[in-house]
């Protein structure tokens, strides 16, 4: 299990990450979003021992993740910026990790060629094209075996069909060996289909932090034709994230499960009533909606 506790971190008087507090369940695959600037990649470079924290704790089963290299060595990142050596090839590299890391699988490198059949293993990793760098360096660091694997926008620039095969072989490492993936993307509908826990960053600090099914069950979308063209004044309590008008159709935004909310607008005896389901990007969106300078408006459903 991954346990932020209360971090913080501080550059040129910048206060990048504010107390933050995050949990990673061991074999989830977490889904960490924000906006740009929330300080997701800085949490994942705390994660791999790169930055340590000016203040909190970061731990892997209850051991301090910076600067030990025993408890570094179970977590494998791909940055959104990859970094190799000048000239290096995937085999030059799967060299250098073969004498680093003890659990390197060669002969999992070795069946892994066939799932990246196009990227040509001793050709220099900076001469190959961004989608064959990402192939490359999840070629790498599968065959490591982590217990831990970070990911930073991690498909980007792979085409549909790599993109489908790099998560299958990560679902399977998890199913098989209780691999922990922790990714930042900003392709929330694609997160939507692999994770199980859902964090929300914002500003340095956690929103919000569920698991998707939670989450997904506690914000409703719904559409509502009421007796009066305009919508009723609602009290505050009903926590309404944000509602719009189309004709005679409101769809409203609300805190609350589908029951719930059904019921308190039933008091207004609408003519129509209807629960729809949430995205996880509808649901990133209006729950930064209240945030001051982040405000969603005038959007069309």
């Amino acid at each position: 299990m991954i346990k932020v506790s209360k971090v913080d971190k501080y550059f040129d008087g910048f206060h990048c990450l504010k107390e933050l507090t995050m949990t990673v369940p061991t074999g989830a695959i977490y889904g960490l979003v924000g906006p740009n600037g929330a300080g997701k990649s800085t949490i994942l470079r705390h994660l791999s021992g790169v930055y340590r924290p000016d203040a909190g704790e970061i731990t892997l089963d209850g051991e301090e993740l910076f600067e030990n290299p025993a408890v570094k060595g179970k977590v494998a990142c791909i940055p959104d910026e990859l970094y190799c050596f000048t000239s290096a090839s995937t085999r030059d590299m799967m060299r250098f990790y073969r004498g680093i890391y003890p659990n390197f699988d060669m002969e999992r490198y070795n069946a892994l060629r066939e799932a990246f059949p196009e990227v040509d293993e001793r050709r220099p990793i900076r001469r190959l094209s961004k989608g064959m760098q990402k192939q490359s360096a999840f070629w790498l660091a599968l065959c490591r075996r982590p217990q831990v694997l970070l990911l930073d926008e991690p498909v980007d620039g792979l085409d549909p069909v790599m993109r489908r095969q790099v998560w299958s072989l990560m679902l399977r490492d998890v199913a098989e060996y209780g691999t922990t993936v922790l990714v930042s993307s900003h392709n929330l509908r694609e997160l939507e289909d692999v994770c199980d826990h859902v964090g929300i960053l914002s500003h340095g600090s956690m929103m919000i932090e569920r698991s998707l099914k939670d989450l997904q069950g506690n914000v409703v979308k719904m559409q509502v034709v009421f007796q009066e063209r305009e919508a009723p004044q609602f009290p505050e309590e009903m926590e309404i994230l944000h509602i719009s008008q189309v004709g005679r159709i409101h769809t409203i935004i609300i805190r609350g499960t589908a029951e719930e909310v059904t019921n308190r607008l039933a008091v207004y005896s609408p003519i129509l009533m209807e629960a729809l389901p949430l995205s996880l990007e509808e649901i990133f969106i209006y729950e930064l909606g209240g945030e001051q300078d982040y405000a969603v408006r005038d959007i069309i459903l």
